[in-house]
């Protein structure tokens, strides 16, 4: 029995701190996971900008209204669905993830959630475990499934290189460079193809 576990933004949706970014004019927040291996860094980076510049978590949930999935990702999901079980493993966060899970069908989504404080502010992140990415495929290994990964960003290699099988979607050419090894689906019939030969494998 398989379990396909596949990253959110980059792969199905648009990145949403880019958007964000590009809603507010703060080039800052363009940095994702994809240019920062810490997320932890990362995290505290966006906090503090968004408290410097008085930017609120509804800002942020307006900004995530008008995003919609990638171009053909809700009728990959929609294929994968009829194919096998998924699930999403991502950083992003519940106060974040409803509205994009909706347009996707809800999806079953793995995700962390904020600490906010009365005035709205983001104050601190709260992480479901640490490496939850890598130690959900460990968990779904325990319960019997064979687990094939896919991501673009640095903080998806430790569950590809964990599962069964997996590769790279729409990975920057930094991460390329670096994980020489792992295959690079572009499209997802390409994608959906490599899902395909895993379970077939099995």
């Amino acid at each position: 029995m398989e379990m396909i576990c596949l990253d959110l933004e980059g792969v199905l949706v648009p990145e949403i701190w880019i958007a964000f970014a590009e809603k507010t004019g703060i080039p800052e927040l363009k940095r994702t996971t994809r240019d920062e291996p810490d997320y932890r860094k990362l995290m505290d980076f966006r906090i503090d900008i968004l408290r410097r510049h008085h930017l609120t978590l509804k800002d942020i949930q307006d900004v995530i209204a008008g995003i919609r999935p990638l171009e053909g990702a809700a009728g990959f999901v929609a294929e994968l669905n009829e194919l096998c079980q998924f699930v999403i493993l991502s950083d992003t966060f519940a106060e974040f993830a409803k509205p994009l899970m909706r347009q996707l069908g809800f999806p079953t989504i793995l995700c962390n959630s904020l600490e906010v404080g009365p005035d709205g502010m983001i104050e601190d992140i709260r992480m479901r475990c640490e490496d939850g990415k890598r130690k959900a495929i460990q968990g779904f290994r325990a319960m019997g499934f064979r687990t094939f990964a896919s991501g673009d960003s640095y903080n998806d290699l430790s569950m590809i290189h964990e599962a069964d099988g997996g590769c790279l979607f729409r990975a920057p050419e930094n991460i390329l460079k670096e994980e020489r090894g792992l295959y690079l689906a572009k499209t997802y019939p390409e994608l959906l193809e490599r899902i395909r030969a895993f379970i077939d494998e099995g």
